[in-house]
């Protein structure tokens, strides 16, 4: 409030003073005799450099797949689930469950042993062994698998072995030994399947 009585104030003070020009406005005459400059000059030395090439070692990531169609025998396990009359569990589908591994300094081999079954969950249980072949700095990556003709159940991979030390086998649990699986798991399993 105070402000708006301020601000009205000092606009009737503006506007009823009267203000009248008397003389033209001129600005001083100067003379300046203005001489040619000069920017420094420097020389500056530097080291002499040159560009090319040559040749060292280094390491250079590789990998090479080969893959190669064959025909073998996979094992083949269909299900059939108990008569439901609100056909809970769906239609049969075929698919392929899959494990795989990678691993580096020595070969190793994967092998799906048993599958369980409990409610509507399937546990894939495969062991992972080192064998005595030395792959030095190398990975690779080692799977087995088997064909499944079932509904559309939960299906969880659990491997017996020491996981290997790369990123991609953080998509399994690994256990120590099949006693470790069976405690984490608890009772009420279905064996469907041993190898």
């Amino acid at each position: 409030m105070k402000r708006i009585l301020c601000f009205l104030l000092i606009g009737t003070l503006v506007v009823s003073c009267d203000i009248n020009q008397k003389k033209e406005a001129e600005l001083p005459e100067v003379d300046v005799d203005v001489e040619e400059g000069q920017l420094p000059t420097f020389d500056v030395e530097w080291a002499d450099v040159n560009v090319g090439t040559t040749t060292k070692k280094v390491e250079i990531p590789k990998v090479v797949i080969v893959m190669e169609e064959e025909e073998i025998e996979v094992p083949y396990i269909d299900v059939d689930m108990p008569n439901d009359s609100d056909d809970k569990y769906g239609e049969k589908e075929e698919r392929t469950l899959m494990v795989e591994a990678e691993v580096s300094g020595m070969e190793h081999d994967i092998e799906i042993k048993e599958i369980w079954a409990k409610g509507n969950n399937l546990y894939v249980i495969s062991e992972l062994e080192a064998t005595d072949q030395s792959i030095d700095d190398k990975k690779m990556r080692v799977s087995d698998q088997i064909t499944l003709n079932a509904p559309d159940l939960n299906v969880k991979h659990y491997i017996i072995g020491e996981r290997p030390d790369r990123v991609f086998n953080t998509q399994h649990r690994y256990f120590k030994s099949m006693e470790d699986l069976k405690s984490a798991l608890g009772d009420g399993y279905t064996s469907i399947y041993s190898d």
